[in-house]
């Protein structure tokens, strides 16, 4: 594993032929490798903490899907879990039993959560809590915070404009401006901001939504007292808080990062690991707000192959393995001891780690940013010329140096350490270009 170049030719190939009949010859942006070069695998089966390409070549992976295997490729019991359910239906456009199993262990393990809904995708799950916020506050305004991701719906797709609070402008070309107005944008980590927005707009707002850790954009922990001035703003002005937990929901814990922070967010949105890597997401919070949907309420959200059987197979037998917490306690071990050995390998460089339970970014500057304005491009650009050396070592990063990396139960210490010695030997190589 020394970063020589490898066979990718089936790769190659089946990104021409992609080409031809998908846009970029990808289903998702990222997975073009236009920030980090190179070509993108085309990965045809996983094991374990291992996916292996269409070449045939191994690659210990920390994208782990961008989060939810936590258990690992092809976990037994999840494999066990969705061919049982295959063999007797994959989709009814009906209710199930197994949609309410899943529903009674979120609600009963996640205090926030007293009634959920099933949809499809995070995306899907952040744009009806949004609904389900308007239609309970008859407000329309909402507020979200530069550098938080939350799916591709217009109304959230959007940057920052100049000044300190902006109404947000579109950061995609076919979605309108008279959408992304009732999305204002604010700065993380800034008390002065947060509290002159609430003075002058805080009567107007439906909804201030947040990722329960920023995730998209780097890992950008945030202050307790940051967040928890955001709840009390909220509360003040009846407007609703929703947390973002499609990356840090099941991650951080069971209760995710409302109980990171210890509170009570209103809404909560769901993806990833409740669907044990099937394509599921899901928002909950209190009783009263969640009884504003149809069919009891008057917000219309709906969706034919919502609480999929397999998907709810799936996420049911993945939530049950955590349920005890040990796996949360050994993957945070695990986690600090490989950041820890990576930070020490790169003490002399411009290198740091953030991490958070099993969640690691590597950062090329000395401080850990919890603004995105504060991430040095420099450093990013860095990641992205190391990593086509990195894949070519059997390691698989994600094709960008602003997300995160995951480790899962299936990554063994002595696989993170032949990782730290590998990705600090290609960083140390390369690091005349970015000292």
């Amino acid at each position: 594993m020394d970063g020589k170049k490898i066979n990718t030719e089936k790769s190659q190939g089946l990104l021409e032929k992609s080409a031809k009949v998908i846009p970029g010859g990808v289903n998702s942006p990222v997975r073009a490798f236009k920030s980090v070069g190179g070509i993108p695998r085309f990965i045809k089966r996983g094991g374990g903490a291992y996916v292996y390409d269409a070449d045939d070549n191994r690659y210990l992976d920390f994208c782990c899907s961008w989060g939810p295997l936590i258990l690992g490729h092809a976990d037994p019991d999840v494999v066990a879990a969705v061919q049982k359910q295959v063999e007797t239906g994959m989709t009814f456009g009906a209710s199930t039993e197994l949609e309410f199993e899943l529903a009674d262990f979120i609600v009963g393990h996640v205090d926030p959560v007293e009634k959920i809904r099933f949809v499809s995708s995070g995306t899907e799950a952040v744009m009806s809590a949004i609904r389900t916020a308007r239609g309970y506050t008859g407000r329309d305004l909402i507020l979200k915070f530069d550098g938080c991701y939350h799916g591709h719906s217009d109304h959230l797709l959007v940057k920052a404009g100049s000044g300190l609070a902006t109404f947000g402008q579109p950061s995609s070309a076919g979605v309108p401006e008279a959408i992304t107005s009732q999305t204002a944008v604010l700065p993380l980590d800034d008390e002065d901001a947060l509290e002159k927005f609430f003075n002058e707009h805080g009567d107007k707002l439906a909804a201030a939504i947040i990722e329960g850790i920023p995730a998209n954009n780097g890992l950008l922990v945030q202050r307790h007292d940051f967040i928890r001035l955001l709840r009390a703003l909220t509360e003040k002005h009846g407007a609703l808080l929703i947390f973002d937990e499609v990356i840090t929901g099941f991650r951080l814990g069971l209760e995710g990062a409302a109980a990171y922070y210890g509170i009570y967010p209103d809404l909560v949105t769901y993806g990833k690991i409740i669907g044990g890597g099937m394509p599921v997401g899901g928002f909950g919070g209190r009783s009263d707000i969640m009884d504003v949907l149809s069919p009891n309420g008057p917000v219309y959200q709906a969706g034919t192959l919502s609480g999929n059987p397999v998907a709810m197979a799936a996420g049911l037998a993945t939530l049950k393995k955590l349920a005890d917490g040990r796996i949360y306690a050994e993957l945070e071990r695990k986690n600090r001891l490989f950041v820890s050995e990576l930070t020490e390998k790169l003490k002399d460089y411009t290198f740091n780690v953030a991490g958070v339970a099993s969640i690691y970014w590597l950062v090329f500057q000395r401080d850990l940013p919890r603004k995105a304005e504060n991430i040095d491009p420099d450093g990013i650009s860095h990641y992205n010329r190391v990593h086509e050396k990195i894949l070519n070592s059997g390691i698989y990063l994600p094709p960008s140096g602003y997300e995160v990396c995951f480790i899962s139960v299936a990554h063994t210490e002595e696989m993170l350490k032949d990782a730290a010695e590998i990705m600090a030997g290609a960083f140390r190589q390369e690091a005349h270009k970015w000292q």
